[in-house]
C-alpha cells in the first residue's frame, strides 16, 4: 500500500479509536425464555413477525405456541440472506400488521431481521444504500433474538450483512440501531446442532474474538472479553462438536460468541473478514467456514506485528505455556488453529476459486476493510489479490 493511502487508513482509524467512548454502543437485555410474554408486554407488541428457516420451524412453533401475541412466522431465510429475501420479508411483516420482530436462528436469520427492521423504518432507503457506516440512523421496531448457533454473536452486534443476488458482492451494514433489543441464551436450542455447524460457527466466534483484540481499535472492555471468548472456545469448541448434547459445552460456546459480539461491535473485525464476505457473495460459501480457512492464513501474513497479541491469545486458551516466548506462543495459536480445523473436518483450501474472479473480489475486500478494518498490518487490493490464491491451495504463492 503506498504511503499516502497508508497515512489515511490510519488517521481515519484512529479517529474512530477516538471517538469509541462517545458513541452510542449498547448491549441488549438479556432474558430467559419464560420472559418473552413479559417482554412482548413491555413494548405493547400485539402482532410478532417471527422470522427463522424451515428448519427451524418447529422449534420456532414451539417456542412462541404459549405468547399471548399474535405470532406469524417467516421461515424463508437462506444462507447469505439476499435483497430479495429482505424485501420478501419486509412485505410479510407489514402485510400482518406486525409491531416487532423475534429472530430465531443463526447470524444469517438474525441479519435479516435486522435489516428488515431496518427496512420498516426506512421505506424510503433501498438496501444497497444502507451498506456502510450509520446510513439509517433511526430506530428500527424492538428486535428480540433466539440464537440458536453459537458463532456469529449478531444478538449483541450492530452489524448485518445482506448479499446482492444480482452482483454476488456481500453489503456489510452497520449502524447502532442494528443492535437487539433483548436476547435469549439458551443452550438447550443447540444441543441437536450438526457437527458441521457447530464447527463452523464456532470457529467464526474465534475469528470475531481474533480479529478484535490484535486489531488496533482496542478498549480495555474489548481486549477482556476477547480473552473471555478465546479462552471459552479453546476449552470447549471441540468438546462441543465431540459431545453434541453437552449442555455446559453449548453455554459456554454461547458465552463466548456472546462475548466475541462485545468485542468486534466495538473493536471491529480485519481482512479475514473483507475476504470471507467476498467469498460468501461470489461463491455462496458459508461466512464460518470461510473464516476458519482464511484465519489462519491471515494470522501468519500479519507477521511480526501481531505476535505479542497472538501470544497472549494461546497461553489465555492454554495452547502455549507461560515460559514460552511470544514468537513460539504465537506459532503454536496459528498451528492450534489449522489442527482444530482437522480434527472437526474443515479443509485447508477452497479450490473452487476461479483466477477470473479474483481481481473483482480483491476490489470489495480492499472497499470493505480500508479504512474501516484496524488491522494490525495494511494490505492493498493488489496484495488481498495474493491471498485468495493462498486459499485456493496454489503451491507457488
Amino acid at each position: 500500500m503506498n504511503i499516502l493511502r497508508r497515512f489515511y487508513c490510519r488517521l481515519y482509524q484512529t479517529i474512530f479509536r477516538i471517538a469509541i467512548p462517545f458513541l452510542p454502543y449498547r448491549s441488549p437485555e438479556i432474558v430467559d425464555l419464560k420472559d418473552l410474554d413479559s417482554v412482548l408486554a413491555e413494548n405493547k407488541i400485539t402482532s410478532l413477525c417471527v422470522i427463522t428457516d424451515g428448519n427451524l420451524r418447529g422449534m420456532a412453533e414451539k417456542i412462541v405456541s404459549g405468547l399471548t401475541a399474535s405470532c406469524h412466522i417467516y421461515d424463508k431465510t437462506m444462507p447469505n440472506p439476499t435483497i430479495a429475501q429482505v424485501e420478501d420479508a419486509r412485505a410479510f411483516y407489514l402485510q400482518k400488521g406486525c409491531d416487532g420482530l423475534l429472530a430465531i436462528g443463526g447470524g444469517s436469520v438474525m441479519d435479516l431481521a435486522k435489516v428488515v427492521g431496518a427496512r420498516i423504518v426506512r421505506p424510503k432507503k433501498t438496501v444497497e444504500k444502507m451498506a456502510g457506516l450509520l446510513r439509517i440512523r433511526k430506530k428500527i421496531p424492538p428486535l428480540i433474538t433466539i440464537p440458536t448457533t453459537a458463532g456469529t454473536g449478531s444478538e449483541t452486534t450492530l452489524a448485518a450483512v445482506i448479499t446482492d443476488e444480482k452482483t454476488h458482492h456481500k453489503y456489510p451494514i452497520n449502524d447502532f440501531c442494528l443492535i437487539p433489543h433483548y436476547a435469549v441464551l439458551e443452550p438447550s436450542l443447540l444441543a441437536g446442532l450438526p457437527k458441521g455447524l457447530t464447527a463452523t460457527t464456532g470457529m467464526d466466534a474465534l475469528t470475531h474474538a481474533v480479529e478484535a483484540y490484535i486489531g488496533r481499535s482496542t478498549t480495555k472492555k474489548t481486549r477482556k472479553a476477547s480473552l473471555l471468548a478465546v479462552r471459552l472456545i479453546c476449552q470447549n469448541l471441540l468438546r462441543s462438536y465431540e459431545h453434541p448434547e453437552d449442555l455446559t459445552a453449548r453455554k459456554n460456546m454461547l458465552e463466548a460468541s456472546h462475548q466475541a459480539g462485545i468485542a468486534f461491535t466495538v473493536s471491529y473485525v480485519g481482512y479475514v473478514h473483507a475476504i470471507a464476505h467476498s467469498l460468501g457473495g461470489q461463491y455462496g460459501i458459508p461466512h464460518g467456514l470461510a473464516n476458519a480457512i482464511i484465519l489462519p492464513i491471515l494470522l501468519e501474513a500479519y507477521g511480526p506485528s501481531c505476535v505479542r497479541k497472538l501470544a497472549a491469545l494461546a497461553k489465555e486458551g492454554l495452547v502455549a505455556d507461560d515460559g514460552d516466548d511470544d514468537k513460539l506462543a504465537a506459532r503454536k495459536f496459528i498451528d492450534f488453529i489449522y489442527d482444530l480445523n482437522g480434527k472437526m473436518g474443515i479443509p485447508r483450501h477452497i479450490p473452487q476459486i476461479r483466477e477470473e474472479d479474483i481481481d473483482r473480489m480483491a476490489s470489495f475486500a480492499d472497499k470493505e476493510g480500508n479504512p474501516l478494518y484496524p488491522v494490525p498490518k495494511l494490505f492493498d487490493k493488489k496484495e488481498l489479490e495474493t491471498f485468495y490464491r493462498i486459499i485456493r491451495g496454489d503451491e507457488n504463492e
